[in-house]
């Protein structure tokens, strides 16, 4: 078995895909930078990201000064869904279709449900004098 720890041009070829891939995919390609409108509501894009590369390459002839190689990559984002927080209360857009059966319905309704929850949860404890 070879040596790993030596560098070869095909070890060259797939650090400088890997580098590249890095650039274009980061932390900020999936959770998006706030926007802030002039009325103090903030918008957050969230988006899915799909990648893949691929990189080959050989010695040929006899003797090893002689490479072919090359490599390629691909990058796909799809936006998924905005946050918007409004007054402290967050909710979740999703940017995909309607939900199609009842427990998509249903899985949709959550979050919604809960801040009307603790909305009333809240008023009925100002009511009481209950801080």
């Amino acid at each position: 078995m070879e040596n790993l720890e030596k560098k070869t041009p095909l070890s060259d070829l797939m650090e400088t895909t890997m580098l590249k891939i890095r650039e274009m995919v980061d932390s900020n390609s999936i959770i998006g930078e706030p926007i802030t409108t002039p009325d103090g509501v903030t918008v957050i894009p969230v988006s899915r990201i799909s990648f893949g590369f691929g990189t080959g390459g050989s010695d040929y002839g006899k003797t090893t000064d002689k490479f072919g190689g090359g490599g390629g990559a691909g990058v796909r984002i799809d936006p998924v869904s905005f946050l918007i927080i409004k007054d402290g209360v967050t909710r979740v857009v999703p940017v995909a279709l309607p939900a199609i059966g009842a427990i998509d319905r249903i899985l949709d309704m959550v979050p919604e449900v809960v801040d009307r929850v603790e909305s009333f949860a809240a008023r009925k404890k100002e009511e009481k004098g209950m801080f």
